[in-house]
């Protein structure tokens, strides 16, 4: 199995009347309440990470929702598009209750005409079940939470509905970077970026988690194929395409993983990609101890937003 197919098995208030899609008007708050909204956000915030099951709080060490989602400011009552999320995958059960009744999740997948570059991944009986992606992860991600939780949408890239112009908060493109960048071909990753700057709101944020590579890797190795890109490749992207980059952080990052151009990403946990066999090979058993103490890969955490 490739290093592509690796990536996969691992893996609003009411617009004033004279634009629809204008972003709502600020309203005067004092420091006092300002600071109480943010409380209450983050106290919500605590309570649904400590609501998850033990499987996604294991992922908590490597991943840190609460300081990932503060750090785009992400808070209840917004629309957030989480991109190539899976079914559901691990960010809607977090995002369905912590957006709330007045919030909407929208899951965005890579497009059919995209999917069957992954070789030795994409199967015929892959493809058929991806037609129907927009509807099994509506059914997914809304089966998740309560009576008080986040309505669900879905929509493919290359093809975002109209009716989403100007409607979205905030675009979270985690770990789903570097198979656009490798497959770009100049048109996969130009495409969904002009589907996300259509679909934010005026300031609207865009969020990008992804493995990171040392900036003095070859850029042939670090193109995404083996799940690594560079940061200033990324923010070159969006840059060129008009978004503006707003800060970067730290909070992801992992210097444990010091990649050569021998390894790619599906080394590290959760994949465990070459120490498969731990359970009846000594030198692999050592290796997935290596592994583990490296822990998930090294990440980049970059917030750019869509000018006014």
């Amino acid at each position: 199995m490739g290093a592509a197919a690796l990536a996969l098995a691992a893996c609003a208030q009411e617009a004033p009347e004279a634009d629809e899609h204008a972003a709502p008007a600020e309203t005067e708050m004092s420091e006092g309440e300002a600071a109480g909204a943010s409380q209450s956000a983050s106290e919500k915030l605590a309570a649904v990470l400590e609501a998850q099951s033990d499987d996604t709080k294991a992922r908590y060490q490597y991943r840190h929702p609460k300081e990932t989602l503060e750090f785009l400011g992400v808070k209840p009552g917004m629309t957030v598009v989480d991109a190539l999320p899976g079914e559901p995958g691990w960010w809607a059960p977090i995002l369905v209750d912590y957006l709330g009744a007045d919030g909407k999740l929208i899951g965005a997948d890579y497009s059919m005409e995209m999917w069957p570059l992954f070789e030795g991944f994409a199967t015929a009986e892959f493809l058929e079940k991806r037609q129907s992606w927009t509807d099994s992860y509506q059914a997914a991600a809304s089966a998740l939470g309560g009576e008080d939780s986040a309505s669900v949408g879905a929509f493919v890239f290359g093809s975002a509905p109209a009716e989403l112009a100007g409607t979205v908060d905030v675009v979270f493109m985690n770990r789903a970077a570097h198979h656009f960048n490798r497959l770009e071909g100049g048109r996969f990753f130009t495409e969904a970026l002009a589907d996300i700057d259509m679909v934010l709101k005026p300031g609207g944020i865009v969020g990008v988690v992804q493995h990171r590579a040392p900036e003095d890797a070859p850029d042939d190795w670090a193109n995404g194929d083996n799940g690594y890109v560079k940061q200033s490749q990324i923010i070159a992207v969006f840059e060129n395409a008009g978004f503006e980059l707003l800060d970067m952080s730290e909070v992801n990052a992992n210097p444990k993983d010091q990649p050569t151009t021998d390894d790619f990403v599906w080394r590290l946990p959760p994949t465990l990609a070459t120490s498969r066999d731990h359970e009846a090979d000594e030198a692999q058993a050592e290796l997935r101890e290596q592994m583990l103490a490296i822990g998930e890969t090294d990440r980049m955490t970059l917030k750019f937003r869509k000018p006014e």
